[in-house]
């Protein structure tokens, strides 16, 4: 109980210091509560039910829809205070952070951020172009309990240019375009305020879409250490390290040695060579048979470090800038990077985002902040509470907790009364009954 107060306070911090600042930090706190706690989708109406209905917090409806589409409220300065309070952020002294782009399908044809993105993950029953948001994120990789977890760090909204250009209320903020931003370009700006205020190397985990000299350049470009570690198309050419260049040699030195293959020819001549590791991977120890060389990639222009993982009839790559990366490091941090696929999961399905009917450039931008904090705060909970979360419902194969697990544990601590007596400006608590019959209800 005590570990959450003092993790909502510090994001009060914040929040000016007025009467006007004191109230908008109280029922910030209480709105991000009710998202984690498993009441009901986290559309605004559900919030309001769940502020009065849980923690007894009266606020008139038309002040809460505002205070939800309000321009002014300070994520940056509170998505600062959230970072400060991640334990042991690093991993082997480096910052890894997960990076890729989810859709989140909407309905009505004015919210903000939507247009006809492709969908490669759409089933033969469903539409390949649907109706919209893009969305690119970032996620901090690191270990809770024993179990590898992705805590969201920020996003941005990824707008077509051609939806920019053409105008209209999904691209409009104040009744002003916004300006067009490559995925490349978006990703850039986190990454750079993360570096910043983390003051660490930075690791970026991402899929082939990413890893490339579109990410890679810009990154080289800007202050801090940043290197990828992605996977490697089947196709790609490698060349060997340039050879030392001999002395009164005329010409520019070799940028590239000779062409040695692409990836899927030489992974036939060296399954041989394969060498079997143990690596914690997808939540246990596995077996896996890997083969490693330092080449140099032409889609990036340097040196790179190649890992081959064979399993029955088939094969993967990876590659990674960061050369001191051992194979087990290689192929753990990759398999970690399925994570991000879990928690834009936890944020569109448990935590309500895809549930949301906000409109507004502001509203939805409010909405989604608060689900993405929602779940960073619940996995940072999670790290603190010294006995580790119980696994309420039984998985075969699986014996770490899951995430509803650790909101459960929170809603247990917010619904408490002394709890909720420890705010300055006490709100009048409700029965517990009502609150246990719901979490009943829900269960």
């Amino acid at each position: 109980m005590f570990i959450l107060r003092d993790l909502l306070k510090a994001l009060q911090t914040a929040f000016s210091d007025t009467s006007y600042g004191r109230e908008r930090a109280l029922w910030f706190v209480f709105t991000l509560l009710a998202v984690i706690v498993p009441f009901t989708a986290s559309k605004s109406s559900n919030l309001l039910r769940s502020l009065e209905s849980l923690f007894g917090v009266a606020i008139p409806r038309w002040r809460f829809y505002r205070f939800m589409a309000s321009p002014t409220l300070p994520w940056q300065r509170l998505w600062s205070v959230l970072w400060s309070r991640i334990p042991n952020p690093l991993v082997d002294g480096r910052l890894l952070v997960a990076l890729d782009d989810s859709i989140n399908n909407k309905s009505g044809r004015n919210v903000f951020g939507c247009g006809f993105f492709h969908d490669h993950t759409a089933k033969l029953n469903q539409p390949s172009y649907p109706w919209s948001q893009n969305l690119v994120a970032i996620g901090l990789l690191k270990v809770v309990k024993g179990r590898w977890a992705c805590l969201p760090l920020a996003f941005r909204f990824y707008l077509m240019r051609k939806d920019v250009e053409a105008g209209g209320p999904t691209v409009c903020r104040k009744r002003r375009r916004v300006k067009f931003a490559t995925k490349f370009e978006q990703t850039v700006a986190m990454l750079r305020s993360v570096a910043a205020a983390f003051g660490a190397p930075v690791l970026v985990v991402c899929d082939s879409w990413f890893g490339n000299k579109g990410l890679y350049g810009p990154l080289q470009k800007v202050e801090g250490t940043f290197d990828l570690l992605s996977r490697l198309r089947s196709n790609a050419v490698l060349h060997a390290l340039p050879s030392a260049r001999k002395s009164k040699a005329r010409g520019r030195p070799r940028k590239y040695g000779k062409k040695l293959g692409s990836v899927s020819d030489l992974a036939q001549g060296f399954r041989e060579q394969a060498r079997t590791l143990e690596v914690f991977l997808y939540g246990r120890v596995r077996e896996v048979e890997v083969y490693d060389q330092v080449v140099m990639l032409k889609n990036l222009q340097c040196p790179a470090r190649v890992v081959w993982v064979f399993r029955k009839s088939r094969f993967v790559a990876f590659f990674t800038t960061d050369l001191t990366l051992s194979v087990e490091q290689v192929v753990e941090y990759y398999g970690a990077r399925w994570k991000i696929e879990s928690g834009f999961k936890e944020i569109k399905q448990e935590l309500g985002s895809a549930s949301s009917q906000a409109r507004t450039a502001d509203a939805v931008t409010n909405h989604l902040h608060f689900c993405m904090m929602a779940a960073t705060l619940t996995w940072v909970y999670a790290d603190r509470i010294v006995p580790d979360p119980e696994r309420r419902h039984v998985v075969k194969g699986r014996t770490s907790f899951a995430f509803s697990d650790v909101r459960r544990l929170i809603a247990d601590a917010a619904l408490q009364d002394d709890f909720i007596g420890l705010w300055r400006e006490r709100p009048s608590t409700p029965g517990k009954t009502i609150a246990s019959l719901l979490l009943r209800l829900v269960a």
